[in-house]
């Protein structure tokens, strides 16, 4: 096994999305704390978890122990759907999740994730930030608060089986997860059939040739060990992975300014410390499965055909998943200087 740090994702959770700042925890207060539970799909003990178990111990300490979180890992709330469901009803307060899950709460923010829109992590900052308000609405007003965003590498093909151009999946097998809307329509539109399944289910997939081809990004595929099924990689990524932590509104309400201030302040720091750790592993992992023999494919001697089916896409999503104006927005906040 190489070194490269295993984060868990997040195409399932949307990595790692805080990283502490301050970690010494002061005397406890002899009022009860407010208890937010988190629940994760990070198996307990991953450095995922650990990280998180720092975050809470920076939150204490700013809070004067006033608000303390308690995380639900290794899947045992189910799956991000489960997670979304249980947060409206109560159950759990908030959840690490991927865009899929983000997609479940404010379906519009999936404009993020619209094939070749967004490839560079420049580009990921300038949408995040010009169109955070914009964004932050679309949650508040479907009754939760973005705590954070995060990411988890860069989105590209990976397969069983050689590739080079958009037709050459029309015979393939790709998996599309069956909450995401997005590569599904954009598998749709080469002509191929995605398979729909749980991203829980993608290894066994894989094993049994139900699936031969995945959306992923290195740093996933190492971490799910789905590398070690696959044989071919694109060089050129499609997107990138982003994901965030999300919390009810309701929860959130119930916390002092002080400490909603604390909140957003200690989860913003984390996500953007953590991005570059996730940008840095996912780099590692490529390189990695380079080694280990997984063949690079180059798809830019076809990138017209690539690029015309990502536009196809991008358009046919227009009016079913965001608005036009969203699509616009975000395309001319990433082609800013």
């Amino acid at each position: 096994m190489s070194k490269i740090k295993p984060l868990f994702v997040a195409l399932l959770v949307a990595s790692a999305f805080t990283l502490p700042g301050a970690v010494s925890v002061p005397q406890a207060n002899a009022a009860s704390p407010i208890i937010i539970r988190f629940a994760s799909l990070a198996p307990p003990g991953s450095a995922f978890m650990k990280v998180m178990k720092a975050w809470n111990r920076s939150l204490k300490q700013q809070t004067e122990n006033r608000v303390e979180l308690r995380f639900y890992s290794g899947g045992s709330q189910g799956d991000e759907r489960d997670f979304i469901r249980k947060v409206r009803a109560g159950q759990m307060d908030a959840a690490g999740v991927s865009t899929t899950g983000l997609g479940m709460v404010a379906r519009p923010v999936l404009v993020l994730t619209a094939p070749g829109m967004i490839t560079e992590y420049d580009q990921l900052e300038r949408a995040r930030e010009q169109l955070s308000e914009r964004f932050a609405k679309l949650f508040k007003d479907n009754g939760f608060v973005m705590l954070a965003w995060g990411e988890a590498g860069k989105n590209r093909i990976f397969s069983m089986e050689k590739f080079a151009r958009p037709e050459d999946l029309k015979t393939l097998r790709p998996w599309a997860w069956k909450d995401d809307p997005v590569f599904a329509g954009f598998v749709s539109t080469i002509g191929a059939n995605p398979i729909r399944v749980g991203a829980n289910e993608v290894y066994g997939g894989l094993q049994t040739r139900m699936l031969d081809t995945v959306p992923s990004s290195a740093l996933t595929a190492v971490a799910l060990q789905w590398y070690t099924r696959l044989n071919y990689m694109a060089k050129e990524n499609f997107g990138i992975i982003v994901g965030g932590s999300l919390m009810k509104q309701e929860k959130f309400d119930e916390l002092t300014d002080h400490d909603q201030k604390a909140l957003l302040e200690t989860s913003e720091r984390a996500a953007r410390a953590n991005d570059k750790l996730a940008r840095r592993d996912d780099d590692r992992a490529y390189a990695s499965l380079v080694k280990r023999g997984i063949t690079e494919v180059d798809t830019s001697a076809h990138k017209a055909e690539w690029d015309a089916v990502a536009k196809k896409t991008r358009e046919s999503l227009s009016g079913r998943v965001y608005s036009k104006s969203l699509l616009e927005a975000v395309e001319k906040a990433i082609s800013a200087n």
